[in-house]
Parts: C-alpha cells; structure tokens; sequence
C-alpha cells in the first residue's frame, strides 16, 4: 500500500499538520517518533500558545493537540526513522519494524538538546545531570541548582527551578544574556536566582552524584568552585536530521534548507518547525509551519 502523506515528527509542526491532512481527506500517517511529542515535552509552563489564558502543561498541550488530530482519524506508528529514500518516488521510508511508500512527505522531526560534553556530565547524567527541568526538577526541591545557557531555554528552565530550588545560578559564557527580553526580566525579578556571566563549566563534581562545578572565568580564566546539587544543560539544539544526510541539502548548522516556505529541493517533500527553523524556535511558529506545509502537500497531491 502506497500512503499519500506521511508525517515525520509528533511536535507541534507534526500534529498541527496532521490535522489539517486529515481534514482534507489525505488521511495522514504521522510516525511519532519512540520519543514522541516534541520539545515540549520537557515544557512546563507554556504561557505564549494562544487559547489558554492560564497557561497549559506542555505535556498536556502536546496531548491535546493529539487527540485532536486522532478525532479526525489520523494514524500513528510510534517507531524511530531509520532511513528514507527520496532518489525514488514514491518516496521509501523505513522505520524500526515497517517499510513505507508515500507519494508526499512533511517532515517535521524537530530538534534535540545538546550537551556540554564533558566526560563528568556524561558519567553524572541521570545523577544530578539533566537537560529537562519540568522531568527532575522535583528531585532538587529545596536544593541548589545551576542552569547553563542564556537563551529562552535557559531562562525557561530557571524559571521553572526557581519555583522548586533553594537557589539557581545561571552559567553563560558571554557578557549578555541572549533570551528574549521578557524572560530575562522573568528570571531576573526572582530573588533566588544568581547569574554567573562570562563563565563556562570545566567540570562537575562528584562520584555517584552532583556535588558541585568547577567554573572558569573566560576574562581571566580564573578557576572557583560552586557547591550545588543539580545541573540543568540548556545550551541550544541539534536538528534532527541525521537520517537526511545525502537525500537533502542540509546547512552548516545541520538544518533542513528550505525553499519558498516549506518546499525542498526535492518536488512532494514538505518541511515544518525547529528542523529547518533555527531563529524563532517557539511553539506557535512551529504550528504555523505545519499547517503551510499541509496545504502545500494538499496542493501537490492535487497537481499528479
């Protein structure tokens, strides 16, 4: 059986998609993912989605966002891409247990949390190391904490621990923060929350569990040590476009590039969200991206 449209991704670009697919009658297959939902998954508060005044969980928005595309009976296979073939049409798709074929394809696999690379992190993640405050924020209640990074994200999961945490330290190794303003001033009004700029983390401390960081000042490269008793790493993402290499043009930054929107250099293949956008990265541009790329698969299908 050959699909119409497949999905590839189960964020906000994917499911927002789906949605518009299936209402168009393309009856939509979405391959989630083992990892399914996205980024915000590992979103708490989630104030900036229009519609929910009082906020929403992001767990809880990801959750609503699929039933809605399942009450229009798109369907789901909740596996891991392993590869495509975009040389051949139908397209070919195989995933951990299932060979594909679709004619038009969106791919909207989003991007993942990078690491410091530290051999301390590496051995230490899971024991007082982690890139998701909303998953293990609990388990440093009334503890001390560091956040590593200066963007949204960094801001959002200092926000978010600062509610939980005896004290939050924020670790940037530029001069200026690089969030947006308002979280900035979020993060800055609350009175538990320290900032340590022009710093990076040398190494984290401790046997079977967390007990502090060494950082070094990048002015003088001073070494000093901080007694803490989590580490939280938001230092940006990674594109998840590792199963694309050699199928399309990718930039130096690993992104899908993209043309007029959501086309790709290959006609049928269609691109929403963070896996090609690098610059705003939020939630709504992301749906946005799905529904552009909807329509333009709905378009193309009708063209053949």
């Amino acid at each position: 059986m050959v699909e119409k449209l497949i999905i590839i991704g189960s964020g906000p670009a994917g499911l927002t998609a789906a949605i518009y697919a299936a209402r168009a009658g393309l009856n939509p297959l979405v391959i989630s993912g083992r990892e399914a939902g996205g980024q915000l998954m590992l979103t708490t508060d989630v104030d900036d989605f229009p519609g929910f005044d009082q906020g929403i969980q992001g767990p809880d928005l990801m959750a609503k966002m699929k039933k809605q595309a399942e009450r229009f009976s798109t369907r789901f296979i909740n596996e891991d891409v392993i590869s495509i073939n975009l040389k051949t049409h139908p397209f070919e798709i195989k995933t951990e247990t299932c060979s594909l074929q679709t004619v038009a394809l969106i791919i909207a696999t989003g991007a993942s949390a990078m690491w410091l690379n530290l051999p301390s992190e590496q051995r230490l993640r899971g024991k007082g190391v982690s890139a998701c405050a909303v998953c293990d924020g609990f388990f440093f209640k009334g503890k001390d904490v560091i956040v590593v990074g200066g963007g949204d994200t960094a801001m959002r999961e200092a926000n978010y621990l600062s509610k939980l945490c005896k004290k939050v330290t924020v670790i940037h190794r530029r001069g200026e923060l690089r969030a947006q303003a308002a979280l900035q001033e979020l993060v800055k009004s609350k009175t538990n929350v320290d900032f340590m700029l022009n710093s990076v983390v040398e190494e984290i401390l401790g046997q079977d569990k967390v007990t502090g960081v060494k950082i070094k000042n990048t002015q003088n490269n001073k070494i000093s040590e901080l007694q803490v008793d989590g580490v939280f790493i938001a230092i940006g993402h990674r594109p998840n476009t590792g199963f694309l290499k050699g199928q399309l043009d990718l930039n130096e930054k690993g992104y899908i590039v993209v043309e007029n929107e959501t086309h790709t250099k290959v006609q049928g293949v269609f691109v929403a969200g963070d896996v090609a956008d690098w610059h705003y990265r939020q939630a709504v541009t992301a749906a946005g991206a799905g529904c552009k790329a909807s329509f333009d698969a709905e378009e193309y299908l009708e063209s053949l």
